[in-house]
């Protein structure tokens, strides 16, 4: 980029939490019409940097310019109305509205005193039909996928004639060929001159869609990098303050016996699924976004009815109506909506840990509240949760640290299946590798594991077996050697899933 303009900068910036120095004297700059990738482990002080830009919080000291005056937002509509709209990795639109009333909340066209709807869906289609998004403005929120939804707050972003875009974590919950369609969508924006901020933690993403990149590390800015100068293991290297030399550390365990099998599983978004897990066996399950893989998870979980199929526990049969049933036969599950399912977030992180747990560690009729709180710290202290305290509420940590209380509370049960939905969703680099080396520990002591994820490095660096879910049913399986040999790529997965 020849002679940048700068649209935005962060001098000096600090932000201090009762005892916590969440900020401490941070800096950013962002040039017009780039995409600037916003890195670090979770804790980071990243997001946190982000809501002083968009409106949330104000700095305790440190200032911020844009296009070249003082800034300051008082609320998340006067940044808006300055130039900057954030869109927040848990997207919560009012379901009943439809894509026009969303895009027009609180701008609404009128008629004298009354509302114009008809002047108001056409000038939402056109902005629809401008990024080549081909759907009816008249549609409700609730009819759309995640990928829609979120190609929507973008373009109402733009519809308020933003000059930067905040995105944070924008791809958490959308499979390859949604994220591929933002980053279209994204291509577009950077071509009318609009600046994008884009936080994170898949490192793959940042050298696709990215020109530079800001790495932040316990709440201190640590360098800039031009995308095309830098390397993978360097730009890691700068988050988490040391080197990782191998973010997938798969140990090979000694498979052993069935441990789950279940046949002919149908219900809603699958049809006549089988298969088994074997003791220390990882098996992944791929497939793109509503292929069946997380439904058939469900299911064996008890979230949702089965229509017909059979399951077995060590050769013994067993149902499971619902999760307390799949629970008390061995069968735990890391939710992907860790909100809805997997925390209570008024509640401190110690509970959140024991809630599922509480029966192994009473004395007679009474908690055994020593052991509970040396469990959790030390359960903390493996995932490197990042808390002053595990009295605190799981409402104040970051959505990463987040998912590593919802880890901690289903390993803590030491399960026979432990079905991992999403396990790193919205979690750091350095927190991942130490999830799959958690995976490992407990796949070798005879844990059987079935993985889902949307991240195909992750299915292949860590799975013993791969099986592929297209229109939900099976579409192949795919043996580990075969992905270390190189004989099938990530290419044809990714065949496989769209239905090859």
């Amino acid at each position: 980029m020849d002679n940048p303009q700068v649209l935005l900068r962060c001098e000096g910036v600090s932000k201090r939490f009762g005892g916590t120095q969440a900020l401490k004297g941070v800096e950013l700059t962002v040039y017009r019409g780039e995409v600037h990738a916003l890195v670090g482990e979770n804790g980071a002080g990243k997001s946190t940097l982000m809501k002083f830009v968009s409106g949330l919080y104000r700095p305790d000291a440190g200032k911020i310019e844009f296009q070249g005056k003082a800034y300051s937002a008082k609320t998340p509509m006067d940044a808006i109305r300055q130039g900057i709209s954030m869109i927040h990795q848990e997207l919560n639109p009012e379901p009943f509205l439809t894509i026009a009333e969303d895009i027009f909340l609180k701008r609404e066209s009128t008629r004298g005193i009354f509302l114009n709807k008809k002047e108001q869906n056409k000038k939402a289609q056109q902005l629809l039909d401008d990024f080549g998004f081909h759907i009816p403005a008249t549609t409700q929120m609730k009819d759309l996928t995640l990928a829609q939804m979120q190609m929507v707050e973008i373009i109402k972003a733009v519809s308020f004639d933003a000059k930067l875009i905040i995105m944070d974590e924008p791809t958490s919950s959308l499979d390859s060929e949604e994220t591929e369609r933002l980053f279209k969508v994204i291509h577009d924006v950077k071509a009318r001159g609009v600046s994008v901020i884009y936080i994170s933690h898949r490192i793959e993403e940042i050298f696709t869609i990215c020109d530079r990149v800001s790495v932040f590390r316990d709440g201190q800015y640590i360098a800039t990098e031009n995308i095309a100068d830098v390397e993978k293991n360097h730009l890691i290297a700068l988050m988490v303050g040391r080197v990782v030399e191998n973010i997938f550390p798969k140990v090979d365990c000694e498979i052993g016996s069935v441990v789950f099998e279940c046949e002919g599983l149908s219900g809603k978004g699958f049809e006549n699924i089988s298969f088994q897990v074997h003791a220390g066996e990882i098996l992944g399950l791929s497939g793109l976004v509503g292929s069946g893989r997380s439904e058939t998870a469900r299911a064996i979980y008890g979230l949702d009815p089965l229509r017909s199929g059979s399951m077995k526990i060590n050769g013994t049969p067993i149902k499971t109506k619902n999760a307390r049933q799949a629970i008390e036969h061995g069968i735990c599950m890391v939710n992907e909506d860790r909100k809805n399912y997997g925390l209570c977030l008024m509640r401190s992180i110690r509970e959140n840990m024991s809630l599922p747990n509480l029966k192994y560690r009473q004395r007679g009729i009474l908690l055994n509240q020593r052991r509970e709180k040396k469990e959790c710290n030390e359960y903390g202290d493996a995932l490197k949760l990042k808390a002053s305290s595990i009295e605190h509420t799981a409402l104040s940590l970051s959505g990463g640290n987040q998912q590593k209380v919802v880890i901690a509370k289903w390993i803590m049960s030491n399960p026979k299946l432990l079905i991992l939905d999403e396990p790193t969703r919205g979690v750091d680099v350095g927190a991942k590798a130490e999830i799959y080396r958690l995976m490992c520990q407990f796949a070798a002591n005879g844990m059987a594991i079935l993985l889902i994820s949307s991240e195909l490095p992750e299915i292949m660096g860590m799975s013993d077996r791969v099986l592929i879910y297209y229109e939900g049913k099976l579409n192949g399986e795919i043996m580990r050697d075969d992905i270390v040999s190189g004989k099938v790529t990530q290419e044809d997965i990714l065949a496989k899933e769209f239905g090859q």
